[in-house]
């Protein structure tokens, strides 16, 4: 989609600090992190929210929480704990309509959610 943001940074027409990259998914750090370790992870085929995803779509999102879980361990996060985050749709706090989780931990995160 030509004005989404994410798919700019995928298309690498938008600058972003890269931790994750193969044919499927990009990983990269948030420019405006929320904790000490705050990593976005997108797919590559632009999928609107989460009610966009298809069955043929599922390998991605499996795809990108075993990435995050490496992620996790490789910033030293992963046995202190992490939070995964996706939000769909204004209401669930959806910002970029891309759909993309975000990695957040290196710090105690609070509770309740909303």
């Amino acid at each position: 989609m030509s004005d989404c943001i994410f798919c700019k940074i995928a298309d690498k027409k938008i600058p972003s600090k890269i931790v994750y990259e193969d044919e499927f998914i990009l990983a990269f750090d948030d420019v405006s992190p929320q904790a000490p370790v705050h990593v976005l992870l997108i797919p590559k085929k632009h999928i609107a929210t989460l009610l966009d995803v298809t069955d043929t779509d599922l390998h991605l999102l499996s795809h990108m929480v075993k990435v995050a879980n490496m992620i996790a361990a490789e910033k030293g996060i992963a046995e202190r704990g992490f939070r995964l985050v996706t939000n769909c749709n204004p209401e669930g706090g959806q910002v970029v309509f891309h759909v993309h989780i975000h990695l957040l931990g290196g710090r105690q995160m609070m509770s309740p959610f909303g």
